[in-house]
């Protein structure tokens, strides 16, 4: 028996401290290895009988080779005679199996040498499989990390036990990652690699949205208000749609919170992005007037409502066609995402034009009445017709004035 002492305990309970390594793993690594050396010492391939055993109380380890009881030995590698076992063993008998130590004399160093290597691989095969298991669990989830460095365009992040890789399709345009800065991201996917597994994170997914809401929300932790559908362009604009399953509770109100308290704190978290919070319908035409939120709507007509395809037509007025349509077409792109609508956005003027060039429209039409409670500036569409016809009709009257003061001043000049 090779005597080790309380080196072992003491390293494992290091090793469990450090790297959450339990000691039985490693007490299984340095038994492996010391079998791994003996076969090579003693230039045995094929012994399925030894193995190494450890005894906590003495702080001792050996090899030993378990054979067979038996009367006539044919094979003295895997049997033993009765006479040969009851000097080891008083009680034993035929068919029985008794362990003899067969730790070859000054093995320690040899088995120190070849143990190194496997003790190692082992813990490296520990380590990677912990960190594996941990962060599969993690992902879909939020976490918080530091930022390392930045490498060919990649953030690394320490996240705990391991970097992970933040590419840059997952980063936020125009954000100045600061080594040091403290960062929430959301794990996206965990990689596993000959060396530490690789997870993979993100800083723009829209579930981190999700889950700041469900952080700072307690109504949607309780199941009160759902969160619907989360359309997100990272580092711009945010829409998500909520849903209350109690009448007596405000979805809306509920997350932007006392005086604003709530929306703020994840408005904050997320360096000032624009969030939209509107209220989730089982209605497609008042979903797609809440998704166009802000701008009011005078009608919506359902072109085509199936599994494959859904189109709609909204009609804005005039004045609200450049902040329904949203700079660079986000404000309908984001609501585009949050229904599952394809939306096509109108102005009042533009149909009429579109009617009076004999353009007609297919589909079931309905119109979007916009309470004045709501919103004060709610206009009626008759009026809007009637204003812009006004208008039509007063630049034809100009431009007659303006046409005939041309002719009475030519012929002035001729005279």
């Amino acid at each position: 028996m090779i005597k080790i002492g309380t080196a072992l305990f003491e390293a494992c309970e290091e090793l469990e401290r450090e790297r959450g390594i339990s000691k039985d793993v490693i007490i299984s690594s340095l038994c492996d290895a010391l079998v791994a050396a003996y076969k090579k010492h003693m230039h045995v391939k094929e012994a399925a009988n030894i193995e190494a055993i450890f005894d906590e109380q003495t702080g001792e380890i050996g090899v030993f080779s378990t054979k067979t009881v038996v009367k006539n030995v044919e094979d003295p590698d895997m049997e033993i005679s009765l006479e040969d076992a009851q000097e080891i063993d008083d009680e034993v008998e035929v068919d029985d199996e008794v362990k003899i130590e067969v730790t070859p004399e000054q093995f320690g160093r040899i088995a120190a040498q070849s143990a190194k290597q496997v003790i190692t691989q082992r813990i490296r095969d520990a380590e990677r499989n912990n960190i594996l298991n941990e962060f599969l669990e993690k992902k879909g989830t939020l976490t918080t990390g530091i930022i390392q460095r930045v490498e060919n365009r990649n953030v690394i992040v320490n996240i705990g036990k391991t970097d992970a890789i933040m590419p840059q399709r997952e980063q936020i345009p125009r954000e100045y990652y600061k080594p040091g800065n403290r960062i929430r991201v959301f794990v996206l996917n965990v990689k596993e690699t000959n060396r530490l597994p690789q997870v993979i994170v993100s800083h723009a997914h829209p579930e981190i949205v999700r889950e700041l809401f469900e952080l700072e929300v307690p109504e949607i932790e309780d199941g009160i208000v759902e969160i619907k559908s989360i359309s997100r362009e990272a580092g711009f604009r945010t829409k998500i749609a909520v849903w209350s399953n109690d009448p007596e509770v405000d979805s809306v109100g509920a997350c932007i919170g006392p005086r604003g308290s709530r929306i703020q704190t994840i408005v904050g978290e997320l360096k000032n992005e624009k969030i939209d919070i509107v209220r989730w319908s089982e209605d497609p035409v008042e979903y797609i007037v809440n998704a166009i939120s802000p701008a009011r709507v005078v009608s919506v007509d359902i072109m085509t409502d199936g599994e494959d395809q859904k189109d709609a037509l909204v009609v804005v007025p005039d004045d609200q066609l450049s902040l329904a349509i949203g700079r660079e077409g986000q404000n309908v792109r984001l609501a585009h995402r949050l229904t599952g609508w394809k939306i096509d956005i109108k102005s009042v003027s533009q149909m009429e034009q579109e009617e009076a060039a004999g353009v007609s429209q297919k589909g079931s039409s309905q119109d979007y009445e916009i309470d004045d409670a709501e919103d004060e500036r709610a206009v009626d569409s008759d009026e809007i017709q009637e204003e812009i016809e006004e208008e039509m009709n007063q630049q034809a009257y100009d431009e007659e004035d303006l046409a005939q003061e041309e002719v009475e001043e030519e012929a002035s000049e001729e005279e």
